[in-house]
């Protein structure tokens, strides 16, 4: 029988994990089928068939090779009961963003080896700046850099770092070190007492979270201060 006269539910009388969106949240992507994501990118179906059973029929068209599928124009998917121009243009789409992706090169991370290695990584960030900034370098096993980010924003002499903030950002990267950072817009590279406190306080806070604090740099323009190389941490 065609899977075009057979009976289906509508996706909203399936059950929440089952619907295609709602299974991507609850588990994951790597839990849905190529037609379950085929029927995100679809969205809607029509009369007795879910945007699912449409993917179905389209991938049952290139026998399931997704190779085939990113080969097929705009207006061959238009052919299929359901799909119209504006459907078809996201599927080619999403799958000309995949053939980039797998094209383009993943750059290497950066490694921190040392405090220079920190004050390099954190240039394009912090230089220049008027304004102090507060930024948490996030690494992973291998010391390899997986993001920079921005904590804080505050004025000429001063911002605020919020603990919670700070590990709220490690925990969602998975990062198994950080290093801390701020910038001293004058050029002052003196730790002030708030600096060695926050330090103390984040530094417990990483050992009961078993996510160390490395170091933490003073930043100015022309050089810094790392306070494990100035026995600090």
């Amino acid at each position: 029988m065609s899977l075009y006269s057979t009976e289906h539910l509508n996706i909203k009388e399936w059950a929440e994990e089952d619907r295609p969106r709602e299974k991507l949240l609850l588990k994951g992507k790597a839990a849905l089928s190529d037609a379950e994501l085929l029927g995100i990118l679809i969205a809607s179906g029509i009369q007795k068939l879910t945007a699912v059973d449409i993917g179905k029929i389209i991938l049952q068209s290139v026998d399931g090779d997704l190779n085939r599928l990113a080969r097929l124009t705009v207006k061959d998917l238009a052919k299929f009961k359901g799909i119209g121009d504006a459907k078809a243009i996201t599927i080619v789409s999403a799958l000309e963003l995949g053939r980039r992706r797998k094209e383009a090169e993943i750059p290497e991370r950066p490694r921190i080896t040392c405090s220079k290695d920190c004050y390099e990584v954190l240039k394009p960030y912090l230089m220049d700046l008027p304004h102090e900034e507060f930024w948490v370098i996030l690494l992973n096993r291998g010391n390899q850099v997986l993001r920079c980010e921005r904590i804080s924003s505050g004025g000429v002499s001063g911002t605020v770092a919020d603990p919670k903030m700070i590990f709220k950002a490690a925990l969602e990267y998975l990062a198994s070190a950080i290093i801390l950072s701020h910038n001293h817009p004058s050029g002052n590279l003196t730790p002030s007492q708030a600096d060695k406190d926050l330090t103390k306080k984040m530094r417990e806070a990483g050992r009961f979270l078993e996510i160390p604090v490395l170091d933490h740099l003073i930043f100015t323009d022309k050089k810094y201060l790392s306070f494990a190389d100035e026995g600090l941490i």
